[in-house]
Parts: structure tokens; C-alpha cells; sequence
């Protein structure tokens, strides 16, 4: 025992008092020390380890979530391209039929798939009684100048004779008005002579236009008239074109000049031509509108024949995902992106043509989001997954 101990004591048994109250501040301060070591192991018990069973649980969950393949897709600029069929036609397409009082047809000259110069002969009709009218008229204005030359013979006589006073002012009168007539029933002959000539020259069913024959619909010896109708059908100048049938939408966003494709059913072959012409009208029943595309000559292009067009609508920068990663229902198209804690959020968006590198995105997306790319369909709003990118080649 040192001097503090024995000192300590010895005060204690003069002060009883003192120490017993000594006894009970040391038994309170100890209390104090336990009630605190309690409470900050109940807390930790409490708060420490729920935050710690949360932290593992959503581990637990992030481990159990299934891996899925998600893509940023950026912004590509792409050609928009409308792709539409039609029906190839001749961009100017003239009938020839028969000009006269028509009769039997003697020859024909040209077939289909043949090419013509204006003017030129395509067939001809009979024309024997018009030849035999011909000659009578011949034959009147021979006659009708032989009175002529007689009656002017016999004027140039009395006009001599007049001065002598052989004849009178009145018989000069009369040879005057007789070589009149003369000379007028020569024009009245030659003028029937000349429309006999021009009735006679429309027998000839001649090509209006230069031009590719694409329908030949007459033969030797068929009786033609003005109510036969259409006896050839000639493409003007060779030109040919396909009438596209288009929506609202997209001949709203051709214009005149923009480059087509065109690929006739039938052949691999691809023409390239131009819009010279768009439809000022709406078909009300189809809602549909024509797009006419200029061709050059070819002979694999059919008129009446069908085709498929592509055109050339300009270019935009825009989204572009596979066909994979858009989904359809009754609200419209929409695509799954990765959100906040690596859950699935639905979003709304707009699509636009299928081009080589996939479907374009018009709105919703600006090309930062991951976009879930496959397995769309087994997914659910909020779910939490795990994505791996797949970097765009």
C-alpha cells in the first residue's frame, strides 16, 4: 500500500460522508460510459447494418440481373430514300388516225418498235375514184383554158377594130365580159383541182411526230374511216417514263429534278432518270399522287409495263438502329434505353425509311442513349440490367 492509498483511506474513515458520495459520482459516470457503449452498439446494430443489408441486397440483385447487349447508335447522315412502283409509259404519247373521208387500206409501211420521221408515210389507202376525179378536173381546166385563149383572142380582134369603127364600144363590152368568165371558171377548176389534190394526199395516214411506234392496229385491206379510231400509237421523240405512285407524305418531299432509281419487273437493270412532273392532285380514293420520272429510250422499258423507283429525297442526320431494337404495339414504335441504376425505360419513337445500315430514327432519340438491341420482347419498364455495349463498327 503506498502513501496516496493509505492517505485516501484514512480520509474516507474521518469523512464518511464524503466518500459515499464520492461512490456514487464514480458509479454514475460508469453507468454514463455503459449507457453510451449501448446505444452506439444498438445504433450500428441498427442503421450500420441495415445500410450494409440494403448495399448487399442490391448487389445481389445487380449480380442476379441479366446481361444485355445495348448500343449508342450517335447520328448518321443519311439519304432519305421513298421507294414507290408505277407503270412505264410514253411521256407524250400521240394516236394517229385517219385525217379523210378514209376507204380500204392498201398498205401499211411500219410496224411496232419502228422508229418514223414526221410527215413520214405509215399507211395508205385505195384511192382509184379520187386518181379518176382527178383527171376529169384536169380535163375541165384544159377546157375551161382553151376558152380562155379563144376569148381573149377575139377581145384583142375587136379592141383593133374599134378605132376603125368596124365594130361597136358595145360588142367589146361583151368579148370583155366572155374572156372574164373565161379566166374564172379556170380558177374555180383549178381550185377544185387543188382541194381534189389535198383530199386525195389525207388517204396517207402520215406520222404527226417523229417518233417510237409502240401499237400498230391496222392491216391491208381493213376499212378505215373517222369513226375507226386509233390506227397507231407513237411515243414522241422516243421518250419514256414511270408514273409513281406516291403517298402525301413523300410527294410532299419530292421536287422537280430530284434523281430516281428505276428497275422494271423483270430485269436487274437500272435506269436512272429524273421528277420532271408532280400531280397537282390528290387521287381522293387512294390518297395517292404521281410522280412522273423522265427515262431515256431503251427498249427493255415497256410502256404499260410495271417498275419499282427509288428516289433520292435529300439527306438528314439522323439516328440509326436495327430493325431489332424497335418495338411495336397499339401506342406506336418505341425503343428500350438504359436509365438511371441501370434500368429499363421505355421511350416513344418516330421512324423513318429502312436504308442498308438500318432503320432511321426521325424522333425521339438524339443518338447519346444506350438503347437496348436485342431481346427487347423479355423486358419490362424499371427492370434492372446489366448492359454491355457494343462498340458500331
Amino acid at each position: 500500500m503506498n502513501y496516496e492509498t493509505s492517505l485516501t483511506s484514512e480520509t474516507d474513515l474521518l469523512d464518511p460522508q464524503a466518500a459515499e458520495q464520492k461512490r456514487r459520482k464514480r458509479n454514475i459516470i460508469v453507468a454514463l460510459v455503459i449507457l453510451t457503449i449501448a446505444a452506439l452498439a444498438a445504433a450500428y446494430f441498427i442503421f450500420g447494418g441495415k445500410d450494409e443489408g440494403a448495399a448487399n441486397s442490391a448487389a445481389d440483385k445487380q449480380a442476379q440481373a441479366q446481361t444485355v447487349t445495348v448500343v449508342a447508335p450517335g447520328s448518321d447522315t443519311v439519304v432519305r430514300a421513298i421507294n414507290a412502283t408505277g407503270t412505264l409509259a410514253a411521256r407524250r404519247e400521240v394516236p394517229v388516225g385517219v385525217v379523210g373521208e378514209g376507204g380500204q387500206v392498201a398498205r401499211v409501211f411500219v410496224d411496232a418498235g419502228d422508229w418514223v420521221q414526221q410527215g413520214q408515210v405509215m399507211a395508205t389507202i385505195e384511192r382509184s375514184v379520187q386518181t379518176q376525179q382527178i383527171a376529169g378536173i384536169e380535163a375541165q381546166i384544159n377546157a375551161s383554158r382553151a376558152d380562155l385563149r379563144l376569148a381573149q383572142n377575139e377581145l384583142d380582134r375587136a379592141l383593133q377594130l374599134v378605132d376603125r369603127g368596124f365594130i361597136s364600144k358595145a360588142d367589146v363590152d361583151r368579148k370583155t365580159a366572155t374572156r372574164d368568165s373565161a379566166r374564172a371558171r379556170v380558177g374555180v377548176t383549178e381550185a377544185q383541182l387543188r382541194e381534189m389534190r389535198a383530199r386525195t394526199a389525207r388517204l396517207d395516214i402520215r406520222a404527226p411526230v417523229g417518233g417510237y411506234v409502240l401499237e400498230r392496229k391496222v392491216e391491208p385491206g381493213q376499212i378505215v374511216g373517222q369513226g375507226t379510231g386509233v390506227l397507231f400509237r407513237v411515243a414522241n421523240g422516243g421518250e419514256l417514263e414511270l408514273q409513281a405512285q406516291l403517298s402525301e407524305n413523300d410527294l410532299a418531299a419530292v421536287s422537280l429534278g430530284v434523281a430516281a432509281s428505276v428497275t422494271p419487273v423483270g430485269t436487274d437493270r437500272q435506269f436512272t432518270g429524273k421528277i420532271w412532273q408532280i400531280a397537282p392532285m390528290i387521287n381522293a380514293q387512294t390518297r395517292q399522287g404521281i410522280a412522273r420520272i423522265a427515262l431515256p429510250f431503251d427498249r427493255a422499258l415497256k410502256p404499260g409495263g410495271f417498275a419499282s423507283v427509288q428516289i433520292k429525297a435529300g439527306a438528314m442526320a439522323a439516328p440509326v438502329l436495327p430493325e431489332s431494337a424497335v418495338q411495336n404495339d397499339k401506342d406506336g414504335s418505341f425503343v428500350y434505353i438504359v436509365g438511371k441504376d441501370n434500368k429499363v425505360v421505355r421511350r416513344g419513337v418516330k421512324t423513318g425509311d429502312v436504308t442498308a445500315s438500318g432503320l432511321i430514327i426521325t424522333d425521339g432519340l438524339d443518338g447519346t442513349e444506350r438503347v437496348v438491341l436485342y431481346a427487347g420482347g423479355f423486358l419490362n419498364p424499371g427492370e434492372t440490367i446489366n448492359p454491355k455495349l457494343l462498340k458500331k463498327q
